[in-house]
């Protein structure tokens, strides 16, 4: 009955936290890039790639920092890095470490991916690819 009046641990009637407003980008952004940053290092991205999964030209990704407090991140971005994070996540929910962080960099010949990597189909397919796989590595995990 609980879980009936919660939605994933939001009590009933609680706003769900968005993108939309400028001050909580503002306040998230930090904490985004830092998670970002790590997320890049963990699967071995270029830094063009890094660029092109936030969606920002390789020099923007460069002066990004995240200990930066005047930096915000548009709504896309905020989205594109949420999205990322989730993938990260569930991937090392369903995979050692090691793997979980060489899976987005291996070739997959599943439909979503047509022998390209994860990343890279993702960087062409842009937030609608990256939100299918985000549900292709839940559903792989057991989670949808």
């Amino acid at each position: 009955m609980v879980q009936a009046l919660e939605q994933k641990g939001r009590p009933r009637g609680a706003t769900p936290q968005g993108f939309a407003a400028e001050a909580d980008r503002a306040r998230l952004a930090g904490t985004a890039l830092k998670a970002y940053r790590r997320l890049v290092k963990q699967w071995g991205l270029t830094g063009a790639q890094a660029a092109a999964l936030l969606g920002v030209s390789v020099s923007t990704w460069e002066r990004l920092k995240p200990d930066e407090g005047r930096r915000t991140l548009s709504q896309d971005q905020m989205t594109r890095v949420s999205i990322l994070v989730g993938i990260y996540k569930g991937l090392h929910l369903l995979f050692a470490d090691a793997m979980a962080d060489r899976w987005p960099m291996l070739p997959n010949t599943g439909p979503l991916f047509a022998a390209r990597t994860p990343v890279a189909a993702m960087i062409e397919g842009g937030i609608p690819l990256m939100l299918d796989t985000r549900r292709y590595v839940d559903a792989v995990r057991g989670g949808l």
